[in-house]
């Protein structure tokens, strides 16, 4: 796969596993494979979980901007050569931190700088932000099966 960026939702399932209705980034922005990736999400109001979360007051589920946060991360590693095919698995977040209500309109930017890779498990530092304002941070740990 050549990589120029942006990539769009179609290279994006050339890297990642995830389908919708759960592949929540819509476009990468930049990467350098195995170390840093950014990404975009839109956050539109047909979205599938606002019907539930909640009427009336639609707000993204920090879960999700978290599962964005991940996928943008597993972007960076499943880009190098070695890990080409294969599952990142979210395996653990620490200091999550939510700081922002993200509801339909909004743009999220994510941001995930791979720290630390030992074997198949390594740590990313992640972000999401609309606009300037941060949404959400948080330390991801992943495994890649292999």
């Amino acid at each position: 796969m050549t990589l120029r960026v942006p990539l769009g939702r179609a290279e994006i399932e050339q890297i990642l596993p995830h389908r919708d209705p759960f592949l929540l980034l819509d476009e990468v922005l930049d990467v350098q494979p195995g170390r840093r990736v950014v990404a975009r999400r839109e956050v539109r109001g047909d979205d599938w979980w606002f019907a539930g979360h909640f009427p009336g007051r639609p707000v993204m589920p920090g879960v999700l901007i978290v599962e964005a946060m991940a996928q943008t991360g597993a972007v960076a590693v499943l880009l190098e050569e070695q890990n080409r095919g294969r599952i990142a698995f979210f395996a653990g977040i620490d200091d999550c931190r939510f700081k922002r209500v993200v509801e339909p309109g909004d743009t999220l930017i994510l941001t995930c700088e791979i720290d630390q890779v030992r074997g198949p498990v390594g740590r990313g530092r992640a972000t999401a932000h609309v606009g300037e304002a941060l949404a959400a941070r948080g330390t991801l740990t992943f495994a890649v099966e292999r």
